[in-house]
């Protein structure tokens, strides 16, 4: 009687566990747990349900799950592991939590919610020979989904299992195959074969590829591509970067990504890749910046917000991912440009290498800069962004008193001449509305609105070029930000800020001279004193003969607390 009210049915059966999960429990058991939990809610679940499955019942490193068929099995497993592995780029190797999974489908016994017998067995067992991160099906299985599904299976032929009476055929499950190439259209020339390696460009190239969609809502889809394209867009506003194409990267849409393929396949040195995942009524984006030769990490981080206007938000993400992405990229070609030879330098080189030598701002590695800029200068001579940073070593120069008395007025006619030929090639502001990523930018217009009068709005401009640019160097900002507050009469903020600037950027010697006219300002002379016998030992000339403000007003308050500090050290 009791055989009678047994309850058999066909179904799908999918078995994962975790690998190294006693490992991981050794090393952190509460963040362990707590991370697995955390993949449950926002990865694991939602992609079950997305494909109809049913969570038969789960243990501390493994989970049963029953489909209604195998199709949605298989989706729902290659879902699962990629979604995993955009999870895990953003987390050290040795935090990384691999699943393994096992698909077959067959007869079940159903008892009180659970699942027996066969079918479930060899789910299991195929569980148990997959690589982390890796999927085996049955043969049973294979039958059904070929053909079906994107991705490729590979044979590995019979296997004995443990337990198991038959030998079964397995297969593993792994990511499509490169699309063929497409037909060629009128006027159009194949570059290289599928598959095959593109030479490099002459400047930084990156690929910007699909993100993906970790929502379980495939109504999402159009949002994640929509955040690649803003991103592409925003990315190509910077001159000197190639960026590969919408329509070449969205080939690499749904597959399991390798980055040093893509490197190769794109003829690109990075790629950024990411992930979107929404919840409730706000959204999560992930996104990393790998090199794909080493395949190193060289920048990650994660953006979230509302869904009240996704326009809005796609706009500020992708800002910012550009603005972080280009200073970052910069700092790259530097050190990729320092192992090149001498003899294949290009202007680019010699730009990047005169950046890096002036970066600790020293009188002698100036004066190198200069050096390397005026090579650069000689090479392409039309080179608006070697003109650009010549000019303004030259300016500084004369600002850190850095020139002969003899050689004043040459270094000054130099700087004019390299600054109209660089206005010649781009305007601050129209560079701005070209780029507005350009944390650079942003910065340089942050000192020309300052000396304009524009105090408030020069602020604004310097905390802009640090949002986009928030590893850079601040030091230089936080001058600018502090003697906009002098000039605005708040002293007491002008001296927080100047006092941080000169903790990153020692040599600054501007700031020592706005810092001592605050102190004075605000009646502390002895501070003031101390501040200028600072400033004595990086120049001689403590007191300059005139002053950057355009406003007679910012001119007068800045001269005025200069002489009157000096005066105390007279």
């Amino acid at each position: 009687m009791g055989a009678d009210r047994v309850e058999r049915r066909l179904a799908a059966i999918l078995a994962a566990d975790v690998a190294g999960y006693s490992r991981l429990m050794e090393r952190d058991e509460a963040g362990t747990l707590a991370h697995l939990r955390t993949l449950r809610r926002d990865l694991i679940d939602p992609k079950i349900a997305e494909h109809k499955g049913r969570i038969v019942k789960t243990t501390g490193d493994g989970i049963l799950v029953e489909f209604p068929s195998v199709v949605e099995a298989v989706a729902c497993a290659v879902a699962l592991q990629r979604g995993m592995e955009t999870h895990n780029d953003a987390a050290a190797e040795d935090e990384r939590i691999r699943f393994r999974v096992g698909i077959n489908s067959g007869d079940v016994i159903v008892e009180d919610g659970d699942i027996h017998g066969d079918g479930v067995n060899i789910a299991a067992r195929l569980e148990g020979i997959a690589e982390p991160g890796g999927i085996c099906i049955s043969g049973i299985v294979y039958d059904q989904v070929q053909g079906r599904l994107d991705c490729t299976f590979e044979d590995i032929g019979e296997q004995s299992l443990k337990n198991i009476a038959r030998a079964v055929r397995v297969y593993r499950v792994g990511p499509k195959r490169p699309r063929a190439d497409p037909p060629l259209v009128a006027g159009e020339r194949r570059v290289a074969a599928a598959g095959s390696a593109l030479a490099l460009p002459h400047k930084p190239s990156i690929a910007v590829l699909p993100f993906a969609n970790l929502s379980g809502d495939p109504e999402q889809e159009y949002f994640a591509d929509g955040m690649v394209e803003e991103i592409i867009t925003a990315l190509s506003r910077i001159r000197w970067l190639f960026v590969i194409a919408r329509n070449s990267t969205f080939t690499y849409k749904g597959q399991a990504i390798d980055v040093k393929r893509v490197g190769r396949e794109m003829g690109v040195r990075y790629v950024l890749e990411g992930s979107v995942r929404k919840g409730g009524g706000r959204v999560r984006i992930t996104a990393q910046l790998i090199e794909a030769e080493s395949e190193s990490h060289l920048w990650a981080d994660r953006f979230d917000g509302p869904l009240d206007d996704i326009f809005d938000l796609q706009d500020k993400v992708a800002l910012s991912i550009a603005g972080v992405i280009e200073p970052t990229l910069q700092a790259a070609e530097i050190r990729y440009s320092a192992e090149r030879p001498t003899k294949d330098l290009t202007a680019y080189d010699l730009y990047l290498r005169a950046r890096a030598t002036a970066s600790s701002y020293e009188r002698e590695h100036l004066a190198q800069a200069l050096d390397l800029l005026e090579q650069a200068i000689e090479r392409e001579p039309r080179y608006g962004p070697a003109l650009a940073l010549a000019a303004a070593y030259r300016g500084d120069l004369e600002n850190y008193d850095w020139v002969d008395s003899r050689d004043e007025e040459e270094n000054r006619r130099a700087a004019v001449d390299l600054a109209r030929e660089a206005l010649r090639a781009a305007l601050i502001d129209r560079a701005l509305v070209l780029n507005p990523s350009f944390a650079y930018g942003w910065y340089w217009s942050g000192w020309l609105r300052l000396f304009a009068g524009q105090a408030q709005l020069a602020i604004q401009h310097f905390e802009t070029s640090m949002r986009l640019n928030p590893r850079g160097q601040r030091g230089f900002h936080l001058a600018g930000i502090g003697t906009a507050h002098f000039v605005n009469r708040r002293f007491e903020d002008a001296l927080a800020v100047l006092r941080v600037s000169l903790e990153e950027v020692p040599a600054f010697s501007p700031a020592y001279r706005t810092l001592a006219a605050c102190y004075a300002h605000m009646g502390r002379l002895d501070e003031a004193q101390s501040i200028l016998k600072r400033l004595a030992a990086l120049t001689p000339v403590v007191v300059p003969t005139a002053n950057p403000f355009r406003r007679p007003e910012d001119g007068e308050l800045f001269l005025s607390g200069l002489n009157l500090a000096a005066g105390e050290v007279g």
